[in-house]
Parts: C-alpha cells; structure tokens; sequence
C-alpha cells in the first residue's frame, strides 16, 4: 500500500544497487557519524527537515544543519504554488514561532 508523506528523502550511496527512499510525516532527523566502525564512530554533522502548517492553506518546510536554519519553503495547498526563495533569518523568530 502507497502512502503520501509530506516530506520525502531519497538516499544514494555506493552501498545499494538502486537509490532507497522513505518518508517522513513531521519532522525527519538524521544523524551523519563518520569514523572506521561501529565503536570508533563519531558525530559529523545532523540535519533535519521538518513541516508545519501555518495557516489552513499554507504548509512550511525548514531544513536544518547542526540546529541551524538553512532554507525555509512554504505551499498553498489551495493554489498550489510552492515558493522556496523565503528569507532566512537565524536571529529571530519566523511567522511568530520559534525556531525550535
């Protein structure tokens, strides 16, 4: 059974024979870790996607790196227009939220 996911992440990585996807209903974390093993593994970088709505209409995506904001999206599910050039601004809150 299909089912439709707000957000979506597609993985490509030499290991796999074809591209893995998945998901993601709220908010998506993933933790990056490099070294040579399981026990000498260390924290590299995380990101996250997240979604919220902001008003009946409007859906906004952040994407952040190391808890920093990065690029912001919003889309009207009634017009479908989506807009990615929003403005960043990591001082400060967005829309009068906060920045988690």
């Amino acid at each position: 059974m299909s089912r439709a996911y707000p957000i979506w992440n597609d993985v490509q990585a030499c290991i796999y024979n074809s591209n893995k996807s998945y998901g993601v209903k709220e908010d998506g974390v993933v933790n990056v870790k490099v070294g040579t093993s399981k026990a000498y593994s260390y924290d590299f970088v995380q990101h996250r996607t997240s979604i919220r709505e902001i008003d009946k209409h409007t859906l906004e995506y952040r994407f952040f790196v190391n808890g920093k904001l990065i690029k912001r999206s919003q889309f009207n599910k009634k017009t479908k227009v989506y807009s990615d050039n929003l403005p960043i601004n990591n001082h400060q809150r967005i829309m009068g939220e906060d920045l988690e």
